[in-house]
């Protein structure tokens, strides 16, 4: 039996279960094209959502077109619309994750197996870019922690490191040197195992997109989005804190924690406030991206800055 305690999140945070979407419906096998049909359209791309984050009022979700045609996701280019255009290289089956390092059960685990050995559901999150600007999206997946109970982490295992695909055929971008390739994240091992964070493998109700990180993605909702890596083919349980991508390549402006902060000055972005790509307009940006009463007790007695 799994040595880590497996909790779920306040009923309060989440939506209910995607309609219909659970391993029940999903079954091993199933190609891209049925597992769709299995993951009807949300329909609420539009309206407002429910309140996913205790304390602050219901929010206008960001349409499907914006939050597919405006990413960061380097691999495929630079700017906001290149995922979009050139994500059709990526063929994200068939996919498998390769779980490694201090573990009682390392191995691989396929998608096929995922999408049908985990129970999906829909949660409505903030994304909050380090850039200043953010999202509301409704993503379909299910906790980290489930998949990392699976393979039973060792209690050397402090820290959980993430990859992406290396493969520039699929990928065109990675042949440039603006970043040493494979992308990589981390996350110390109580956020990994907070109920919040998730294993995202769809959103709108559809299958995940390739240019948002298809088949199957992290999402941090109280970090910075560069923390929430995408297309993921490994996870490494280590005792030493990884140094992520963006950590390595300029370590003044993306942080380890990343924790959304509008108290922490940022070199080039300001942070104090965000624009919300819906409609244009500026917010205040909350400590945590609003999900402080569920997780500033991680990081506790930590410095201000020494946290992001």
């Amino acid at each position: 039996m799994p040595r880590y305690h497996v909790p779920e999140p306040p009923a309060r945070l989440i939506t209910p279960p995607a309609r219909g979407i659970t391993r029940r419906t999903v079954m091993t096998g199933l190609g891209a094209a049925t597992l769709a049909a299995a993951m009807p359209r949300s329909g609420r791309a539009d309206t407002l959502a429910a309140d996913p984050w205790p304390g602050s009022a219901p929010d206008t979700l960001t349409s499907r077109e914006v939050a597919t045609g405006y990413n960061n996701f380097f691999e495929f280019g630079t700017s906001k619309s290149d995922p979009a255009e050139h994500a059709h290289h990526l063929n994200p089956t068939p996919w498998q994750i390769e779980v490694s390092g201090h573990a009682h059960a390392p191995g691989v685990i396929h998608m096929e197996d995922i999408l049908s050995g985990f129970d999906l559901e829909e949660r409505i999150y903030r994304l909050r870019c380090v850039e200043g600007w953010s999202k509301v999206i409704p993503w379909i997946g299910f906790p980290l922690q489930h998949l990392l109970a699976r393979f039973d982490p060792t209690s050397d295992a402090r820290y959980v490191e993430f990859e992406t695909l290396h493969d520039p055929v699929q990928m065109p971008n990675q042949t440039g040197d603006d970043i040493d390739w494979p992308y990589r994240e981390g996350l110390r091992m109580d956020e990994a195992m907070h109920p919040l964070t998730l294993l995202a493998v769809g959103m709108y109700g559809e299958m995940m997109p390739n240019q948002n990180g298809a088949p199957i993605r992290l999402v941090v909702p109280w970090k910075y989005g560069f923390k929430s890596i995408k297309s993921i083919v490994r996870i490494r349980l280590v005792s030493e804190r990884p140094v992520s991508s963006w950590e390595a390549l300029a370590p003044r402006e993306y942080g380890f924690y990343a924790n959304v902060n509008p108290e922490v000055r940022h070199p080039r972005w300001h942070q104090a406030t965000e624009r919300r790509l819906h409609d244009g307009g500026r917010i205040a940006t909350e400590k945590f991206n609003g999900y402080g009463e569920q997780v500033a007790h991680l990081y506790a007695g930590m410095d201000l800055f020494e946290n992001f």
